[in-house]
């Protein structure tokens, strides 16, 4: 309720990411709860009265709490700074979850505790047989119970193998990070996962004369084709114009969209569809066809993911490297609609001015253009005024020149002699096609060739794309540049990297301001890197591409996999501070939080369950990010356990090997002091 009156009054509004936000706040949310809640049950089973249990409990692990917060909403901090798409994307996500913990945290200081002094109890009769209801209760309540204890003597015996043989602990954790992280590697990356929205589309453009008619005949064998494959729904056309946002009309072009049955109705993606479509319609003569995969949530990132950017001066040159990528591209496994941005243009006559014999005549190219100009399309001689208007009165050459390329030669020119001599007598007429637009970038002049992928990842299919390109011999003054959604990638890994080292920094300024130590935080933020492994190992399961949003699932690991490394280390403190030794401190702390550090770990990890199944059009966005997440909770939960207070230890010997150094020099010196 906390959450929602602060989005509310915030005015975020609610979309994709806004409720992704919530469905992983959901599994947050009650986290900090259950800390406090385990940790008065404690003090009640102890024997303390429900208010002296609530305060006490609530106290003790009060700045835990507070610190296990704060870490995990400064792992959001660095995504404002992001920028980009990454961070108009996951900006949003980022507040929401916010302010869920900060209401989470408040709830869990003041509502909780003061409940638990009201209405806790503690079943004092569980030796005592009942019936009915309770005593079913009590069957479920005592193997629940007996499982537990059995899971908390094989973890304090765990617990005391790994003390008594740390080099082993510490092996066994650094060999899974490196195997787990190098799966990375089979996973391959991508900007973001393709969305499964259910829509097909198919571009056609026939040649340049065609009539409505030929392509509506075009047009309708593919919706033919297209409403065989079962999983589609229903076919919608448009023809005459492109039905992107520059609306070109032109009646040889055209497009189908193509809606395909739901989800939960078809046993096959959009992808697998899209390429039946692509190869039932390859083969339809006389037209060039391209089918996508339509995408209305496209990230606002490019929609391309292969687009190669060839530059130079000669577009005769440029067209010939264009055909050789095209070929080279097409040659790499996974590439689909392979084009080069170059395309011939419209018929169009033009006029090679032999100059030595328009010199002989006296004449310029300027002069040939203006006589050529003037028979063709005319020359306003004047205009007539007919009751205020103007009429412009022009003077052009027989019709009959324009009706072929035999007659344009005849076209008569008058050299400055007065003689008249026949264009063919000048000047070479001949028909080609010229390029229908000409871009440039930086005054460059630039074609690009494109394609779309499917089977393969982005990463993968660039990397052998790029090697090919590598033993291509490019002319002097020709370059290439590798864009499209690649480029997009790169661009948002450099920015979040520099976000994770961040969100990393900030994590371990607030643990070293509540432990107010430089040494002890370091072993608590060794949970990071294992919550990376698990991570990775979670995408390899699940096979899914390393993208966008499973580094933003990275991030957030390093703010949410501390949280349970805190709650252990802070009550080793507290019972160190009380009188016990490091190692019985460490036996007799493990067992009392391996309760509500499970309990924790489930709660978020159930509460990511249905954002990582993808569920719904359109949820593949954010199944990575609840993946990562989920697998590096899960494996650095089981591995903190045991790692972390391994690493405690190392770590204090090393800050009580500095402190014996410090003593003994402060002696030498103050015996110095005294010899002197």
């Amino acid at each position: 309720i906390a959450t929602f009156i602060l989005i509310y009054f915030s005015g975020i509004t609610l979309n994709l990411m806004t409720l992704g936000g919530l469905a992983l706040g959901v599994g947050m949310l009650v986290d900090n709860a259950i800390v406090v809640l385990d940790n008065i049950y404690r003090f009640r089973q102890n024997g303390f009265s429900r208010a002296e249990a609530a305060i006490k409990g609530a106290s003790e692990v009060g700045m835990a709490v507070t610190a296990s917060t704060l870490t995990t909403v400064a792992v959001f901090l660095p995504i404002v700074f992001v920028q980009g798409i990454t961070a108009e994307i996951f900006k949003e996500l980022a507040m929401v979850v916010t302010m869920s913990l900060f209401a989470s945290l408040a709830v869990s200081l003041t509502l909780v505790p003061m409940l638990s002094a009201k209405i806790l109890k503690v079943d004092r009769n569980q030796g005592e047989r009942r019936t009915g209801a309770k005593g079913v209760f009590d069957l479920v309540y005592f193997a629940f119970d007996r499982l537990f204890g059995g899971m908390e003597s094989t973890y304090k015996r765990m617990l005391k193998w790994s003390l008594a043989h740390r080099k082993s602990t510490v092996a066994i954790g650094v060999l899974t990070f490196i195997l787990s992280m190098a799966s990375i590697a089979l996973v391959g990356a991508e900007f973001f996962p393709e969305s499964d929205e259910g829509w097909v589309t198919v571009e056609v453009t026939l040649p340049d004369g065609a009539e409505l008619k030929d392509t509506n005949e075009v047009i309708s064998q593919i919706e033919e084709k297209a409403l065989s494959i079962p999983e589609a729904n229903n076919v919608f056309s448009i023809i005459g114009t492109s039905g992107d946002m520059s609306m070109k009309n032109n009646a040889n072009i055209g497009s189908v969209y193509v809606k395909l049955k739901e989800l939960k109705s078809r046993t096959r993606g959009v992808s697998q569809v899209t390429d039946e479509l692509r190869e039932l319609v390859k083969d339809i003569p006389g037209a060039r066809i391209k089918v996508s995969v339509l995408q209305t949530m496209n990230m606002g990132g490019s929609a391309t993911p292969i687009n190669i950017s060839i530059k130079g001066d000669d577009l005769t040159a440029l067209k010939k490297i264009g055909d050789d990528f095209k070929e080279l591209v097409e040659s790499v496994e996974g590439t689909r609609e392979v084009r080069s941005s170059f395309e011939e243009g419209t018929p169009e006559v033009r006029l090679g001015i032999d100059r030595k014999a328009a010199s002989q005549y006296g004449l310029t190219a300027g002069q040939i253009a203006s006589s050529v100009k003037g028979t063709i399309s005319g020359v306003t001689a004047t205009r007539f005024k007919v009751k205020g208007d103007e009429i412009d009165v022009v003077v052009k050459g027989d019709d009959t020149f324009r009706s072929s390329l035999t007659n344009l030669e005849e076209t008569p020119i008058s050299t400055p002699s007065g003689m008249i001599v026949p264009l063919g007598q000048v000047a070479e007429v001949k028909i080609e096609r010229g390029p229908s637009t000409i871009n440039r970038e930086a005054q460059v002049r630039v074609i690009s060739v494109s394609a779309q992928i499917i089977g393969r990842d982005l990463k993968s299919i660039v990397t052998d794309i790029e090697q090919k390109l590598g033993d291509y011999q490019l002319p002097e003054g020709y370059e290439y540049e590798m864009g499209g959604q690649n480029k997009e990638l790169n661009d948002a890994f450099k920015d979040l990297s520099l976000a994770l080292i961040l969100a990393v920094v900030l994590v371990y300024m607030i643990l070293a301001s509540q432990f107010e130590s430089l040494l002890h935080p370091l072993s608590i933020m060794l949970s990071v890197p294992l919550g990376f492994s698990g991570g990775a190992l979670g995408l390899l399961i699940a096979r899914k591409a390393f993208s966008v949003p499973a580094f933003i699932g990275l991030i957030m690991l390093a703010g949410i996999v501390v949280n349970n490394a805190i709650v252990l280390v802070d009550y080793v403190n507290t019972r160190r501070k009380a009188g016990e030794d490091r190692t019985e401190a460490i036996v007799n702390a493990g067992p009392v939080r391996l309760r509500p550090i499970l309990m924790t770990t489930l709660t978020t990890v159930l509460g990511l369950i249905p954002l990582a199944l993808g569920i719904g059009e359109g949820a593949e966005a954010q199944a990575p990010m609840a993946i990562t997440v989920i697998g590096g909770l899960t494996l650095s939960t089981m591995l903190t356990l045991v790692f972390v207070p391994v690493m405690y230890t190392i770590f204090d010997d090393i800050a009580n090997f500095f402190k014996l150094k410090a003593l003994k020099y402060g002696k030498m010196n103050k015996q110095a002091q005294l010899r002197g």
